[in-house]
């Protein structure tokens, strides 16, 4: 299937414009990028050539394509943006210059639906122009974060303050020198049902009391300049206006945050996955072994046909759980996102092995993308939790209606 998925014409010739760019000007530029954060001195530093490509994405219209609303974004649904996102899935760089990228785009979308004026006009329009980058702390060292209310993080009312108190991880985008706040998710009323004891509070990230423990790696990669960080909130207080929508709705804007951007996740897998496989089939044709090319050789004919299958299956499942979204919403979408979420990494990973197998010992170095996207693939067998959990859920609405499809 080619990537001429889009309803409309508008969203057509965005798809088009997206994928000239990503080939164009994106995919040339990787090798600069990541020259910049090689070297140790600037590894944590923002490459020039990154913010030099939003400039041109944004004076050419392709920016905050995955907005709804056509005052900010491109105007498009769910189900006309994902082939936009699956574009983007094939460089780690394109989420960013169109300005799409996690953890920004969910921080966007809560900011928009649920954040007040004030907190608007203070975080959500310099996220909107890409002048400030943001992080989303909600996962912890000490509690098993694939069940939420296990978060353990205090968020205590004290006079016109919240006082902030816990240890976050994995909090992506906390290392990047633009980030400027977090939107942290812990305990405000500890005595309430485990589904109303949580709230979400914004923290600006120079707040004393906020400490950087320490950068993770997945697999050896930092994602430098952005990063994965252990995060330490000790006694940190910020106004009691930073707390978002209300004491006890933390997993209500959760579940807001997650549907789409779950979407998102998948849809760039599928270009990730796109991308492994064209590789794949360039070294297959191209590498001769045995005294003829790779791609005589029955064992990787047969990886490459079903890495096919398997990415098609994967993208239309998203199409269709991305179409659910936008008719029904969140709450009626949940199996058909937590299928996708299930299908799309597992399915990532495996073409990604199988690209790996076929270069060789070439395929575990950096000389190719593929050893970081496999890092990255799964890492997202975890992120937006992990697969037992939605395999778990699924199971137990497919046992509530008998195994039947929904009408």
């Amino acid at each position: 299937m080619t990537l001429s998925l889009a309803s409309t014409t508008h969203a057509q010739d965005l798809l088009e414009r997206v994928r000239r760019f990503v080939r164009d000007r994106i995919q040339p530029a990787e090798g600069a990028y990541f020259a910049h954060v090689a070297d140790p001195a600037r590894r944590w530093t923002i490459p020039d050539v990154i913010e030099s490509l939003k400039s041109e994405a944004r004076a050419d219209g392709l920016w905050n394509l995955f907005l709804p609303g056509p005052d900010h974004g491109a105007g498009l649904n769910n189900r006309d943006y994902a082939p936009l996102a699956e574009c983007m899935g094939r460089s780690p760089l394109a989420p960013e210059v169109f300005n799409c990228n996690a953890p920004d785009t969910g921080n966007m979308e809560v900011l928009m639906q649920y954040g007040s004026a004030e907190q608007q006009a203070r975080w959500l329009e310099p996220l909107l122009d890409g002048r400030i980058r943001s992080a989303f702390a909600m996962t912890e060292p000490a509690v098993a974060s694939s069940d939420a209310t296990n978060i353990a993080t205090r968020i205590v009312r004290d006079g016109d303050d919240y006082r902030v108190d816990g240890r976050k991880w994995w909090t992506t985008g906390a290392m990047d020198p633009r980030c400027a706040f977090f939107i942290v998710m812990g305990v405000t009323q500890p005595q309430a049902a485990p589904h109303e004891r949580h709230s979400m509070i914004l923290v600006p990230r120079d707040t004393p009391g906020v400490t950087l423990v320490r950068p993770l790696t997945v697999f050896g990669y930092d994602d430098a300049p952005h990063g994965h960080a252990e995060v330490l909130f000790d006694n940190v207080r910020v106004p009691a206006a930073n707390l978002i929508l209300g004491e006890g709705r933390g997993f209500e804007i959760a579940q807001g945050r997650l549907g789409p951007g779950r979407i998102h996740h998948c849809m760039r897998l599928i270009g990730l996955a796109q991308r492994a496989l064209e590789t794949l089939v360039d070294r297959a044709q191209t590498r001769i072994a045995f005294g003829k090319p790779l791609a005589a050789q029955g064992v990787v004919a047969q990886a490459v046909a079903e890495s096919h299958c398997a990415i098609e299956q994967a993208r239309l499942l998203t199409l269709s759980a991305a179409e659910t979204l936008d008719r029904l919403g969140n709450k009626a979408a949940r199996d058909a996102i937590g299928m996708i979420k299930i299908v799309a990494p597992r399915m990532a990973c495996e073409v990604i092995d199988r690209a790996i197998q076929v270069h060789g010992a070439a395929g575990l170095s950096d000389d190719t993308f593929l050893a970081h996207a496999y890092a990255a693939a799964r890492a997202l067998r975890l992120a937006d939790g992990p697969d037992e959990v939605h395999v778990a859920a699924l199971a137990r609405s497919l046992f509530k209606r008998g195994g039947r499809v929904p009408a």
